[in-house]
């Protein structure tokens, strides 16, 4: 009788100390013991797709991840990864099908300021994390009205602002010209230059000229900038439309101060299609290191990343910057998922992404730190002037800060 009383109670124990382990494992759309479902949107054609590195990053990411460490906590990462053509009304259809169909748990490192935003009241409708894209402006930055839509990006109108900064101290009497693509992003861009500038923006900006994605030239803004007596030119466009207007420039015997935007300002990407003969003394920001600066030779952390590359991405150049910055992308998603353990809700991920503070990344520059809150998704504040001397960037001072 007694044995009886005491295994009953042992095994009555054992359930006991059983039950909150296995409660612990709370698990939202697209989790299991055993895998995790990521969902993410990327131009792999159309007009966008010199941007699609940031889909090839980040399966590449994962599946480094898979192979070496197992995925995260036990559970390999599957990233389902479709192409939207740059076209917001094919990310809808797209993203809607990710999470109603195939029911990934988050969507992440998805590209594309107008495609991003297309999904974004969709997306906090459903409660679905919406996070650490390749894309920026002020809406997709707002934790008030949009609080599962958290960014990665410098935000645009943050380094408009920087530029805007640099002006009033490096050249006050500027007579500044502004090519900027007609969306979300050029007129972020925008924005962030003139409040910086202030009251001085009406008087030293002489000209605006803008530019749409599908224009397949931008000869004639440039044509309208140079005759409006500008010594300064801003370029806030994308890739392509960067490039034409490098080329432009230095085919018209133009020679003026000219500022082009850190989405566009990959050596590989633009500079190169430009003409890097063209682009010598090209201004514009950096807020990580870049493969092709001598100056992280012997950096542990760059030497780690191009080990990387070279394994996972042996077709493709690591100098793309577009590279470089989803691969941080996708370390900050793999440290939320990791920090989740075994309470993969939608809710835990979306309070471990907004409790990413003072994280420090290899291949920021020195003495950054990524930092979000719950009410202030603007992660990246920083950023360093550097010019272009033909074969790399060179910084240009101190990092420069724009205030909360």
């Amino acid at each position: 009788m007694r044995r009886t009383f005491l295994i009953a109670a042992v095994a009555a124990a054992s359930a006991l100390a059983w039950a909150p382990a296995h409660a612990q494992k709370q698990y939202g759309p697209g989790v299991t013991d055993t895998e995790i479902k990521l969902g993410q949107t990327v131009a792999y054609s159309g007009p966008g797709s010199a941007y699609s590195m940031v889909g090839r990053m980040s399966v590449a990411y994962f599946k480094m991840l898979n192979e070496t460490k197992g995925g995260i906590n036990g559970r390999k990462l599957n990233l389902l990864s479709l192409d939207d053509a740059y076209s917001p009304p094919k990310t809808v259809e797209v993203t809607r099908k990710l999470v109603e169909s195939d029911q990934v748990f988050v969507m992440v490192n998805s590209m594309g300021t107008a495609m991003q935003t297309s999904v974004q009241k969709y997306l906090n409708g459903k409660q679905v994390p919406q996070v650490l894209f390749y894309a920026s402006s002020p809406g997709l930055h707002d934790a008030k009205a949009t609080p599962w839509t958290v960014p990665f990006s410098f935000a645009y109108n943050i380094e408009g602002g920087i530029y805007g900064k640099h002006m009033l101290q490096a050249k006050p009497n500027a007579k500044i010209g502004v090519l900027y693509q007609n969306d979300d992003v050029g007129r972020s861009y925008l924005k962030g230059l003139k409040e910086a500038l202030g009251p001085k923006a009406a008087s030293m900006i002489v000209k605006e000229a803008s530019q749409e994605v599908t224009d397949p030239t931008v000869d004639s803004q440039i044509l309208q900038l140079q005759a409006a007596g500008a010594d300064t030119l801003m370029i806030f466009t994308s890739n392509k439309a960067g490039a034409q207007a490098i080329r432009k420039v230095a085919s018209i015997g133009w020679k003026p101060y000219t500022v082009v935007a850190y989405v566009s300002s990959s050596i590989t990407g633009v500079l190169t299609p430009a003409g890097l003969e063209n682009s010598v003394g090209l201004v514009s920001t950096s807020w990580f290191k870049t493969p092709s600066d001598p100056r992280w030779d012997n950096d542990k952390a760059m030497q780690e990343y191009l080990a990387f590359f070279k394994k996972y991405l042996p077709n493709d150049n690591p100098g793309d910057t577009t590279s470089v910055y989803t691969y941080m992308g996708a370390q900050l998603a793999a440290l939320a998922l990791e920090r989740c353990g075994n309470t993969l809700t939608r809710e835990n991920f979306l309070k471990q992404i907004q409790g990413l503070k003072d994280v420090e990344l290899g291949m920021l520059l020195p003495g950054m730190k990524v930092k979000f809150a719950a009410d202030d998704y603007y992660p990246i504040r920083q950023a360093q002037l550097v010019q272009f001397d033909g074969k790399s960037w060179k910084p240009m001072g101190e990092v420069v800060s724009l205030d909360r």
